[in-house]
């Protein structure tokens, strides 16, 4: 049973992520629709834009929480619980990705997902013992720390995973031009590198990369995100929670602090961005979680009762209306507008 979930999530994402880096850096993936908002003399409207990338990160939300609940449900966790410590989180983690960005960059409408995971090391510990602790003076019983810690952990990296794939669409955290790399790398990303199209996208009006072959640091960001929390996944349904929480913790921020070198885009005005060192202090801070927590919960993971948590009418509401405030929020476009006419067809009438 196990293999046979780990073997489709594995087919299911390999066919995203193949789709996503043959088509996304096209020009016209960028914006899913755009809303008229106020008329002009001429009869045309001011739209708002709204992009692939909020929907693509909201995608990378809602399978971030499915199988957080899954996890979490294996382990004996209830679900009113959980859903509201992920409600409580996400308020706290979602606006802190454009809080951080605005410190760090001096950009107020921008998003970083690697300070949304700096505040998430931050807060999740502290929350999952502030809610316990209402757990236990209501009679319940609490939620055990190790799975549920491991389970954020992996969580994070497959929904990482496949919201990198947004910064394809928007053409954002992008790689340096190929003709920046030598030897085995100019080799390489010779034969494997994006080319953006659209002067929208943000490579072109921030860095006028467009047209130009890149690293493509999104691909491979998503391909070892996605590989890491599938094995993180197959470890922890096997009750290797610490081996689940340190891998998966520590490829993802080791990679983070690595990849940075990789990218074009601003990243702060120092060599070692604070991005590279909020992921040294996630990656302690990780770690130290794990051996803190190790031993304290044995019990083997029922993924069929894992499943049937989320394949429930309650849970996958509540992943759309989740997945419906993720879109609004970070799909949004406030760096772009449209201009539109709207008329009668008079052939059609």
């Amino acid at each position: 049973m196990i293999e046979l979930v780990v073997g489709v999530l594995t087919l299911t994402f390999a066919w995203l992520l193949a789709w996503a880096f043959k088509e996304l850096p096209a020009e016209k993936w960028q914006f899913v629709a755009a809303i008229p908002l106020h008329r002009h003399a001429d009869g045309q409207w001011t739209g708002l834009n709204l992009t692939f990338y909020g929907a693509l990160t909201a995608l990378g939300y809602i399978v971030a929480i499915a199988l957080m609940i899954v996890m979490c449900a294996a382990v004996g966790v209830a679900l009113i619980p959980l859903i509201g410590l992920v409600a409580v989180l996400l308020s706290i983690i979602v606006p802190s990705s454009r809080w951080i960005a605005a410190v760090v960059e001096g950009k107020q409408h921008t998003f970083t997902v690697a300070g949304a995971v700096f505040i998430a090391a931050l807060v999740c510990p502290l929350a999952v013992l502030i809610c316990n602790r209402g757990l236990e003076y209501l009679g319940d019983d609490p939620m055990p720390t190790l799975p549920l810690l491991a389970a954020m952990a992996i969580s994070y990296t497959s929904g990482e995973g496949i919201g990198r794939i947004a910064c394809i669409s928007f053409g954002c955290c992008y790689g340096k031009p190929v003709s920046m790399t030598t030897g085995f790398w100019r080799w390489l990303f010779t034969r494997l590198h994006f080319v953006f199209e659209g002067h929208t996208k943000k490579i072109a009006y921030e860095s006028q990369l467009d047209g130009i072959p890149v690293i493509p640091i999104q691909a491979m960001t998503s391909t070892l995100y996605v590989v890491t929390a599938v094995t993180g996944f197959w470890l922890y349904m096997y009750g290797w929670y610490t081996t689940a929480l340190i891998i998966t913790v520590g490829v993802s921020q080791l990679w983070r602090l690595y990849s940075e070198f990789l990218r074009a885009d601003y990243r702060g005005a120092k060599a070692i961005s604070p991005y590279q060192l909020m992921a040294i202090a996630t990656l302690l801070i990780g770690v130290a979680y794990a051996f803190l927590y190790r031993g304290t919960f044995r019990t083997a993971p029922d993924l069929e009762r894992g499943l049937s948590a989320v394949w429930a009418p309650g849970p996958l509401m509540a992943l759309q209306l989740m997945g419906l405030i993720i879109f609004f929020y970070t799909g949004r476009s406030e760096v772009t507008q449209s201009r539109m006419q709207i008329r009668v067809c008079q052939d059609k009438i």
